[in-house]
Protein backbone atom coordinates (compact mmCIF):
# COMPACT_ATOMS: atom_id res chain seq x y z
CA UNK A 1 0.00 0.00 0.00
CA UNK A 2 2.96 2.34 0.42
CA UNK A 3 4.55 4.31 3.24
CA UNK A 4 3.55 7.83 4.24
CA UNK A 5 5.98 10.23 5.88
CA UNK A 6 4.57 12.28 8.76
CA UNK A 7 6.56 15.41 9.64
CA UNK A 8 5.56 16.82 13.00
CA UNK A 9 6.43 18.60 16.21
CA UNK A 10 5.81 15.70 18.57
CA UNK A 11 6.61 17.73 21.68
CA UNK A 12 3.62 20.06 21.35
CA UNK A 13 1.19 18.12 19.13
CA UNK A 14 1.83 14.51 19.99
CA UNK A 15 -1.80 13.44 20.39
CA UNK A 16 -2.78 14.98 17.07
CA UNK A 17 0.04 13.31 15.17
CA UNK A 18 -0.60 9.97 16.87
CA UNK A 19 -4.22 10.22 15.75
CA UNK A 20 -3.14 10.99 12.18
CA UNK A 21 -0.64 8.11 12.22
CA UNK A 22 -3.24 5.63 13.46
CA UNK A 23 -5.78 6.68 10.82
CA UNK A 24 -3.21 6.16 8.07
CA UNK A 25 -2.28 2.74 9.43
CA UNK A 26 -5.94 1.78 9.57
CA UNK A 27 -6.08 2.40 5.83
CA UNK A 28 -3.36 -0.22 5.39
CA UNK A 29 -0.37 2.08 4.89
CA UNK A 30 2.90 2.07 6.78
CA UNK A 31 4.07 5.32 8.37
CA UNK A 32 7.45 6.95 8.82
CA UNK A 33 7.28 9.58 11.56
CA UNK A 34 9.87 12.36 11.65
CA UNK A 35 10.03 14.48 14.81
CA UNK A 36 10.91 18.14 14.20
CA UNK A 37 10.10 19.31 17.72
CA UNK A 38 12.73 20.57 20.11
CA UNK A 39 11.75 18.94 23.38
CA UNK A 40 10.79 15.42 24.46
CA UNK A 41 8.28 13.81 22.07
CA UNK A 42 4.91 12.46 23.19
CA UNK A 43 5.70 9.15 21.48
CA UNK A 44 8.75 7.58 19.87
CA UNK A 45 9.31 8.66 16.27
CA UNK A 46 11.02 6.66 13.53
CA UNK A 47 13.35 9.59 12.85
CA UNK A 48 14.21 11.43 16.08
CA UNK A 49 14.68 15.16 16.39
CA UNK A 50 18.39 14.64 17.15
CA UNK A 51 18.86 13.31 13.61
CA UNK A 52 16.91 16.19 12.08
CA UNK A 53 18.94 18.78 13.98
CA UNK A 54 22.20 17.09 12.98
CA UNK A 55 21.14 17.16 9.34
CA UNK A 56 20.67 20.91 9.78
CA UNK A 57 24.20 21.25 11.11
CA UNK A 58 23.38 21.78 14.80
CA UNK A 59 22.89 19.74 17.95
CA UNK A 60 19.48 19.33 19.52
CA UNK A 61 20.97 19.86 22.96
CA UNK A 62 22.36 23.18 21.81
CA UNK A 63 18.97 24.27 20.50
CA UNK A 64 17.34 23.33 23.78
CA UNK A 65 19.92 25.23 25.80
CA UNK A 66 19.66 28.37 23.65
CA UNK A 67 15.87 28.61 24.09
CA UNK A 68 15.58 30.63 20.88
CA UNK A 69 12.42 29.42 19.20
CA UNK A 70 12.96 31.31 15.94
CA UNK A 71 16.44 29.92 15.45
CA UNK A 72 15.29 26.44 16.45
CA UNK A 73 12.53 26.48 13.81
CA UNK A 74 15.02 27.56 11.15
CA UNK A 75 17.52 24.85 12.12
CA UNK A 76 14.90 22.11 12.13
CA UNK A 77 13.55 23.40 8.82
CA UNK A 78 17.03 23.10 7.32
CA UNK A 79 17.44 19.61 8.75
CA UNK A 80 14.08 18.38 7.48
CA UNK A 81 14.76 19.88 4.04
CA UNK A 82 18.05 17.97 3.93
CA UNK A 83 16.69 14.64 5.19
CA UNK A 84 13.39 14.37 3.31
CA UNK A 85 14.74 14.25 -0.26
CA UNK A 86 17.36 11.76 0.85
CA UNK A 87 14.70 9.48 2.35
CA UNK A 88 12.59 9.76 -0.79
CA UNK A 89 15.56 8.89 -3.02
CA UNK A 90 16.05 5.78 -0.87
CA UNK A 91 12.42 4.75 -1.49
CA UNK A 92 11.46 5.13 2.17
CA UNK A 93 8.07 6.80 1.51
CA UNK A 94 5.62 7.60 -1.28
CA UNK A 95 3.75 10.62 0.18
CA UNK A 96 4.08 13.17 2.99
CA UNK A 97 1.60 14.83 5.35
CA UNK A 98 1.81 17.26 8.24
CA UNK A 99 -0.24 19.40 10.64
CA UNK A 100 0.68 22.63 12.35
CA UNK A 101 0.71 26.31 13.05
CA UNK A 102 3.08 28.76 11.45
CA UNK A 103 6.21 27.08 12.84
CA UNK A 104 5.60 23.54 11.68
CA UNK A 105 4.06 24.80 8.43
CA UNK A 106 7.36 26.50 7.64
CA UNK A 107 9.33 23.37 8.54
CA UNK A 108 7.13 20.81 6.79
CA UNK A 109 6.50 22.75 3.60
CA UNK A 110 10.21 23.51 3.22
CA UNK A 111 10.78 19.75 3.26
CA UNK A 112 7.88 19.15 0.87
CA UNK A 113 9.27 21.64 -1.62
CA UNK A 114 12.39 19.51 -2.02
CA UNK A 115 10.33 16.66 -3.49
CA UNK A 116 9.55 16.14 -7.16
CA UNK A 117 6.27 17.33 -8.59
CA UNK A 118 3.78 14.48 -8.42
CA UNK A 119 4.79 13.15 -5.01
CA UNK A 120 1.64 13.59 -2.84
CA UNK A 121 2.04 16.38 -0.27
CA UNK A 122 -0.69 17.48 2.20
CA UNK A 123 -0.30 20.22 4.81
CA UNK A 124 -3.06 21.04 7.33
CA UNK A 125 -2.28 24.51 8.65
CA UNK A 126 -3.69 27.33 10.71
CA UNK A 127 -2.21 29.81 8.21
CA UNK A 128 -3.63 28.26 5.06
CA UNK A 129 -6.30 30.91 4.48
CA UNK A 130 -3.93 33.82 3.94
CA UNK A 131 -1.07 34.52 1.51
CA UNK A 132 0.47 31.06 1.16
CA UNK A 133 2.89 31.70 -1.70
CA UNK A 134 5.92 31.40 0.59
CA UNK A 135 4.84 27.93 1.70
CA UNK A 136 3.90 26.52 -1.71
CA UNK A 137 6.18 28.38 -4.12
CA UNK A 138 5.78 26.44 -7.39
CA UNK A 139 5.37 22.95 -5.92
CA UNK A 140 2.18 20.86 -5.83
CA UNK A 141 1.55 21.10 -2.08
CA UNK A 142 -2.08 20.73 -1.01
CA UNK A 143 -2.80 23.17 1.83
CA UNK A 144 -5.89 22.64 3.98
CA UNK A 145 -7.06 25.27 6.43
CA UNK A 146 -7.41 23.71 9.87
CA UNK A 147 -10.31 26.05 10.88
CA UNK A 148 -9.41 25.52 14.55
CA UNK A 149 -5.92 25.49 16.01
CA UNK A 150 -4.00 22.22 16.07
CA UNK A 151 -4.37 22.10 19.84
CA UNK A 152 -6.06 18.98 21.12
CA UNK A 153 -8.53 16.53 19.67
CA UNK A 154 -12.18 17.50 19.46
CA UNK A 155 -15.15 16.80 17.25
CA UNK A 156 -14.04 19.29 14.59
CA UNK A 157 -10.28 18.70 14.65
CA UNK A 158 -10.78 14.93 14.40
CA UNK A 159 -12.82 15.45 11.24
CA UNK A 160 -10.20 17.77 9.72
CA UNK A 161 -7.33 15.42 10.54
CA UNK A 162 -9.31 12.45 9.25
CA UNK A 163 -9.90 14.28 5.97
CA UNK A 164 -6.16 14.89 5.69
CA UNK A 165 -5.44 11.22 6.33
CA UNK A 166 -7.93 10.27 3.63
CA UNK A 167 -6.41 12.75 1.20
CA UNK A 168 -2.84 11.57 1.56
CA UNK A 169 -3.81 7.90 1.53
CA UNK A 170 -6.01 8.38 -1.51
CA UNK A 171 -3.30 10.25 -3.36
CA UNK A 172 -0.71 7.55 -2.63
CA UNK A 173 -3.15 4.80 -3.65
CA UNK A 174 -4.29 6.50 -6.84
CA UNK A 175 -2.80 5.10 -10.02
CA UNK A 176 -2.82 7.10 -13.25
CA UNK A 177 -5.08 5.25 -15.70
CA UNK A 178 -3.96 4.93 -19.30
CA UNK A 179 -0.84 6.97 -18.66
CA UNK A 180 1.46 7.37 -21.65
CA UNK A 181 4.81 8.21 -20.11
CA UNK A 182 6.79 7.71 -23.31
CA UNK A 183 5.85 10.99 -24.97
CA UNK A 184 8.44 13.76 -24.51
CA UNK A 185 7.18 16.69 -22.45
CA UNK A 186 7.08 20.09 -24.13
CA UNK A 187 6.35 23.27 -22.16
CA UNK A 188 4.30 26.20 -23.48
CA UNK A 189 3.19 29.50 -21.95
CA UNK A 190 -0.27 30.98 -22.30
CA UNK A 191 -2.37 33.98 -21.27
CA UNK A 192 -6.03 34.55 -21.96
CA UNK A 193 -5.05 36.95 -24.75
CA UNK A 194 -2.80 34.36 -26.45
CA UNK A 195 -5.08 31.36 -25.95
CA UNK A 196 -5.95 30.80 -29.65
CA UNK A 197 -2.26 30.63 -30.56
CA UNK A 198 -1.22 28.32 -27.73
CA UNK A 199 -4.25 26.05 -28.18
CA UNK A 200 -3.28 25.48 -31.79
CA UNK A 201 0.39 25.01 -30.86
CA UNK A 202 -0.67 22.43 -28.28
CA UNK A 203 -2.84 20.53 -30.74
CA UNK A 204 -0.11 20.50 -33.37
CA UNK A 205 2.48 19.24 -30.87
CA UNK A 206 0.11 16.51 -29.70
CA UNK A 207 -0.38 15.38 -33.30
CA UNK A 208 3.40 15.24 -33.69
CA UNK A 209 3.69 12.86 -30.71
CA UNK A 210 4.58 15.23 -27.88
CA UNK A 211 2.92 15.79 -24.51
CA UNK A 212 2.49 19.56 -24.02
CA UNK A 213 2.37 21.14 -20.56
CA UNK A 214 0.68 24.56 -20.62
CA UNK A 215 1.76 27.13 -18.03
CA UNK A 216 -0.38 30.17 -17.26
CA UNK A 217 2.02 33.13 -17.45
CA UNK A 218 0.99 34.59 -14.09
CA UNK A 219 4.39 34.74 -12.41
CA UNK A 220 4.08 31.45 -10.58
CA UNK A 221 3.38 29.74 -13.90
CA UNK A 222 6.58 30.99 -15.45
CA UNK A 223 8.60 30.06 -12.38
CA UNK A 224 7.04 26.60 -12.32
CA UNK A 225 8.00 26.05 -15.93
CA UNK A 226 11.55 27.25 -15.36
CA UNK A 227 11.85 24.91 -12.35
CA UNK A 228 10.69 21.88 -14.33
CA UNK A 229 13.10 22.73 -17.13
CA UNK A 230 15.91 23.04 -14.59
CA UNK A 231 14.94 19.65 -13.15
CA UNK A 232 15.27 18.00 -16.55
CA UNK A 233 11.62 17.13 -17.18
CA UNK A 234 11.19 19.15 -20.37
CA UNK A 235 12.40 18.25 -23.87
CA UNK A 236 11.51 21.52 -25.58
CA UNK A 237 9.76 24.85 -25.04
CA UNK A 238 7.18 26.89 -26.96
CA UNK A 239 7.49 30.09 -24.94
CA UNK A 240 4.73 31.95 -26.75
CA UNK A 241 3.79 34.26 -23.87
CA UNK A 242 6.70 36.13 -22.32
CA UNK A 243 4.44 38.75 -20.71
CA UNK A 244 5.84 38.16 -17.22
CA UNK A 245 8.86 40.23 -18.19
CA UNK A 246 6.55 43.23 -18.61
CA UNK A 247 5.50 42.93 -14.98
CA UNK A 248 9.08 42.36 -13.89
CA UNK A 249 10.30 45.49 -15.63
CA UNK A 250 7.48 47.89 -14.88
CA UNK A 251 6.29 46.66 -11.49
CA UNK A 252 3.16 44.60 -12.17
CA UNK A 253 1.76 41.89 -9.95
CA UNK A 254 2.52 38.85 -12.14
CA UNK A 255 6.30 38.98 -12.40
CA UNK A 256 8.23 35.71 -12.56
CA UNK A 257 11.58 37.04 -11.41
CA UNK A 258 14.78 38.05 -13.15
CA UNK A 259 15.69 34.49 -14.16
CA UNK A 260 12.68 34.02 -16.41
CA UNK A 261 13.76 32.87 -19.91
CA UNK A 262 17.00 31.33 -18.69
CA UNK A 263 16.42 27.65 -17.92
CA UNK A 264 15.94 26.33 -21.46
CA UNK A 265 18.94 28.27 -22.68
CA UNK A 266 21.17 26.96 -19.89
CA UNK A 267 20.12 23.35 -20.41
CA UNK A 268 20.49 23.66 -24.16
CA UNK A 269 17.05 22.30 -25.00
CA UNK A 270 15.26 23.51 -28.15
CA UNK A 271 13.08 26.56 -27.67
CA UNK A 272 10.88 28.71 -29.83
CA UNK A 273 10.05 32.04 -28.21
CA UNK A 274 7.66 34.86 -29.01
CA UNK A 275 6.54 38.15 -27.51
CA UNK A 276 3.02 37.22 -26.47
CA UNK A 277 1.22 39.80 -24.28
CA UNK A 278 4.24 42.07 -23.91
CA UNK A 279 1.78 44.85 -24.66
CA UNK A 280 0.57 44.70 -21.07
CA UNK A 281 1.43 44.92 -17.39
CA UNK A 282 -0.95 43.37 -14.85
CA UNK A 283 -2.51 44.79 -11.71
CA UNK A 284 -5.38 43.58 -9.58
CA UNK A 285 -8.71 45.46 -9.37
CA UNK A 286 -8.75 48.95 -10.86
CA UNK A 287 -8.47 50.66 -7.47
CA UNK A 288 -5.17 48.88 -6.79
CA UNK A 289 -3.35 50.43 -9.76
CA UNK A 290 -0.59 52.68 -8.37
CA UNK A 291 -1.34 56.37 -8.61
CA UNK A 292 1.65 57.01 -10.88
CA UNK A 293 0.01 54.84 -13.56
CA UNK A 294 -3.52 56.25 -13.40
CA UNK A 295 -3.10 58.38 -16.54
CA UNK A 296 -1.88 55.42 -18.61
CA UNK A 297 -3.90 53.32 -21.06
CA UNK A 298 -5.72 50.99 -18.61
CA UNK A 299 -8.09 48.19 -19.54
CA UNK A 300 -10.38 46.37 -17.10
CA UNK A 301 -9.81 42.75 -18.07
CA UNK A 302 -12.30 41.67 -15.40
CA UNK A 303 -13.40 42.77 -11.92
CA UNK A 304 -10.14 41.58 -10.37
CA UNK A 305 -7.57 42.24 -13.10
CA UNK A 306 -6.56 45.54 -14.71
CA UNK A 307 -4.17 45.67 -17.65
CA UNK A 308 -1.86 48.58 -18.53
CA UNK A 309 -0.45 49.13 -22.02
CA UNK A 310 3.34 49.17 -22.21
CA UNK A 311 4.88 52.29 -23.69
CA UNK A 312 7.35 52.41 -26.61
CA UNK A 313 10.16 53.10 -24.11
CA UNK A 314 9.21 50.08 -22.00
CA UNK A 315 8.84 47.91 -25.09
CA UNK A 316 12.34 48.87 -26.22
CA UNK A 317 13.70 47.83 -22.82
CA UNK A 318 11.78 44.55 -22.99
CA UNK A 319 13.22 43.81 -26.40
CA UNK A 320 16.74 44.38 -25.09
CA UNK A 321 16.17 42.12 -22.08
CA UNK A 322 14.67 39.27 -24.07
CA UNK A 323 17.46 39.47 -26.63
CA UNK A 324 20.04 39.19 -23.84
CA UNK A 325 18.28 36.13 -22.41
CA UNK A 326 18.10 34.39 -25.77
CA UNK A 327 21.68 35.32 -26.69
CA UNK A 328 22.86 33.35 -23.65
CA UNK A 329 21.19 30.12 -24.85
CA UNK A 330 23.50 27.24 -25.70
CA UNK A 331 20.87 25.22 -27.55
CA UNK A 332 18.71 25.72 -30.63
CA UNK A 333 16.70 28.92 -30.20
CA UNK A 334 14.30 30.71 -32.52
CA UNK A 335 12.49 33.98 -31.91
CA UNK A 336 9.15 34.49 -33.69
CA UNK A 337 7.83 38.02 -34.21
CA UNK A 338 4.11 38.49 -35.04
CA UNK A 339 4.22 41.80 -36.90
CA UNK A 340 0.46 42.41 -36.75
CA UNK A 341 0.08 42.28 -32.97
CA UNK A 342 1.19 40.49 -29.83
CA UNK A 343 -2.11 39.88 -28.03
CA UNK A 344 -5.84 39.60 -28.54
CA UNK A 345 -6.30 43.28 -27.69
CA UNK A 346 -3.32 44.49 -29.73
CA UNK A 347 -4.76 44.79 -33.20
CA UNK A 348 -6.53 47.50 -35.16
CA UNK A 349 -9.60 48.74 -33.32
CA UNK A 350 -8.67 47.05 -30.03
CA UNK A 351 -7.74 48.84 -26.76
CA UNK A 352 -3.98 48.15 -26.83
CA UNK A 353 -3.34 48.64 -30.53
CA UNK A 354 -0.15 50.72 -30.63
CA UNK A 355 2.05 50.23 -33.73
CA UNK A 356 4.70 52.58 -32.32
CA UNK A 357 5.12 50.47 -29.15
CA UNK A 358 5.20 47.21 -31.10
CA UNK A 359 7.77 48.67 -33.49
CA UNK A 360 9.96 49.68 -30.54
CA UNK A 361 9.82 46.11 -29.25
CA UNK A 362 10.64 44.57 -32.62
CA UNK A 363 13.41 47.07 -33.40
CA UNK A 364 15.12 46.44 -30.06
CA UNK A 365 15.06 42.71 -30.66
CA UNK A 366 16.49 43.16 -34.15
CA UNK A 367 19.22 45.43 -32.81
CA UNK A 368 20.34 43.27 -29.90
CA UNK A 369 19.72 39.68 -30.98
CA UNK A 370 22.96 37.90 -31.91
CA UNK A 371 23.27 35.99 -35.21
CA UNK A 372 23.25 32.53 -33.65
CA UNK A 373 19.63 33.07 -32.51
CA UNK A 374 17.25 32.43 -35.36
CA UNK A 375 14.81 35.30 -35.95
CA UNK A 376 11.60 34.64 -37.87
CA UNK A 377 9.36 37.59 -38.67
CA UNK A 378 5.87 36.82 -39.93
CA UNK A 379 3.25 39.23 -41.21
CA UNK A 380 0.61 37.69 -38.96
CA UNK A 381 -1.10 38.44 -35.68
CA UNK A 382 0.06 36.20 -32.84
CA UNK A 383 -3.32 34.44 -32.74
CA UNK A 384 -3.43 33.73 -36.48
CA UNK A 385 -3.37 29.97 -37.10
CA UNK A 386 -0.47 30.29 -39.53
CA UNK A 387 1.69 31.92 -36.85
CA UNK A 388 0.95 29.15 -34.34
CA UNK A 389 1.66 26.49 -36.97
CA UNK A 390 5.01 28.06 -37.80
CA UNK A 391 6.10 28.06 -34.14
CA UNK A 392 4.96 24.50 -33.51
CA UNK A 393 6.47 23.13 -36.71
CA UNK A 394 9.82 24.78 -36.09
CA UNK A 395 9.98 23.34 -32.57
CA UNK A 396 9.20 19.88 -33.88
CA UNK A 397 12.00 20.25 -36.45
CA UNK A 398 14.39 21.24 -33.67
CA UNK A 399 13.34 18.35 -31.45
CA UNK A 400 13.78 15.82 -34.24
CA UNK A 401 16.88 17.42 -35.69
Amino acid sequence: MGTILIVGTLDTKGAEFAYLRDLIRTRGHDTLVMDVGIFDPAFSPDIPAHDVAAAGGVSLDGLRAAQDRGNAVTCMMNGAAALVPRLYAEGRFQGVVSLGGSGNTVIATAAMRTLPVGVPKVMVSTVASGDVAAYIDVVDITLMYSVVDIAGLNKLSRRIIANAAGMICGAVEQAIPDADDDKPLVAATMFGVTTPCVTRVRERLETAGYDPLIFHATGSGGRAMEALIDAGYIAGVADVTTTEWGDQLVGGVLAAGEHRLEAAGKRGIPQVVSVGALDMVNFWAYDTVPERFRDRNLYRHNANVTLMRTTPEECAQLGHIIAQKLNAAVGKTALFLPLKGVSMIDEAGKPFYDPEADAALFDALRAHLEPHVERIELDYHINDPAFADAMADRLVEMLKG
